[in-house]
């Protein structure tokens, strides 16, 4: 199982693929927001908390880093899916290197000490890529990729990351889970009738 901050960092890994990048979601054609909508896009995607709200510039420049970064992860996903191990560490390491992600422990006045994988002067787009890189690498390293995933619903490619118990997840939402039962049920009704 991820700690609590690696799986809030994979949350937000997942919740860029899933929002800046191009594909197919819940039996759709997904075009990812460019341009003027991409720092929306990207305050959707990662609602601010607490000092990151302080921190926040998710001017053009900072939202079209996140949305590389975010195509970077999203290859970290399909390798994992297909089973091609070296190809996940080998972005994930690329991702480590592009967001030059390093730990550091960081506390705030009356709060206790975290662990933080970017400076404390980096941009905002810097430190979220670089905690994403790094909880991918956890997942990667730790043995822990399997929980990694890319949506088994027909004409859908989101990704999620496993955070349950079982670690028997397979698709991006409850929705496409659904419409995959639903598809299958009819199937075995028109083959029965």
């Amino acid at each position: 199982m991820f700690d609590s901050h690696v799986a809030l960092l994979l949350e937000q890994a997942v919740s860029l693929v899933n929002t800046l990048t191009d594909g197919e979601a819940r039996g759709r054609t997904y075009t990812a927001p460019r341009g003027s909508d991409l720092p929306d896009a990207v305050d959707a995607a990662l609602p601010p908390t607490g000092a990151d709200a302080l921190r926040r510039d998710t001017a053009a420049g900072q939202a079209e880093l996140l949305a590389q970064a975010a195509r970077s992860m999203r290859e970290v996903f399909r390798a994992v899916q297909d089973g091609r191990m070296d190809a996940a560490a080998e972005a994930v390491n690329v991702l480590l290197r592009d967001t030059a992600a390093r730990p550091r422990l960081d506390r705030t006045v009356g709060e206790s000490w975290q662990l933080h994988f970017h400076g404390a002067d980096d941009s905002f787009a810097a430190g979220v890529g670089a905690g994403c890189a790094t909880a991918l690498a956890l997942a990667v390293g730790g043995g822990l990729a399997g929980r990694l995933g890319v949506c088994q619903a027909g004409r859908c490619d989101r990704v999620y990351a496993d955070t349950s118990r079982n670690a028997a997840r397979q698709f991006c939402s409850t929705a496409c889970q659904n419409r995959t039962k639903a598809a299958a049920f009819r199937a075995r009704r028109s083959a029965a009738g």
